[in-house]
């Protein structure tokens, strides 16, 4: 078992990691922090710059968390939140990622889930400081605040689409 959960943490955490390295740096593929911000302003989110950088460092430390089996469920929650604000944005596709879906982000937020409930294994920084067993309390809280801040992320910062031509516009004051 927990050469099966280190297994899984070295996986999903290093990918939610390098996910976040792509936002905000030229590694692994990436576009820069100015290509980051610019994915966040093409997917309709206010905040530009800021908002890429946040949200990169939070999947930079969210998996390195993870793949340390560091403080586990506060890392599953961020994962959670980041992942969930990512499948948001695919939601339109449908769920399979041919299509550019929600599959990925979702089955990292299933798996981040996971692991704040089974706890980060043997091999990990929680279990050598002594804190590898969470109370269940404390990983249902964090399996609901992570996707809930990941969706009140997704309200704040998101901009509505653009009014088509030719279709009445709300009025709005002033």
């Amino acid at each position: 078992m927990n050469t099966g959960l280190l297994l899984l943490r070295l996986a999903v955490g290093l990918l939610i990691a390098g996910h976040g390295v792509q936002k905000v740096s030229f590694h692994l593929g990436g576009n820069g922090l100015a290509g980051g911000t610019e994915e966040f302003r093409h997917d309709g989110f206010r905040g530009g710059r800021l908002t890429a950088l946040v949200a990169g460092a939070s999947q930079i430390g969210a998996g390195l968390f993870l793949t340390a089996g560091l403080l586990t469920p506060l890392a599953a929650m961020a994962a959670m939140g980041v992942m969930t604000v990512a499948g948001t944005v695919k939601l339109s596709k449908g769920l399979w990622v041919q299509n550019d879906g929600y599959e990925y982000p979702l089955v990292l937020v299933v798996v981040s889930a996971a692991l704040a409930l089974t706890g980060p294994g043997r091999w990990s920084a929680d279990h050598a400081l002594g804190i590898s067993s969470w109370p269940l309390w404390i990983s249902l809280a964090v399996i609901v605040a992570g996707p809930v801040s990941g969706l009140l992320t997704r309200v704040v910062l998101h901009r509505p689409a653009p009014a088509l031509e030719g279709t009445p516009r709300a009025r709005t004051a002033d």
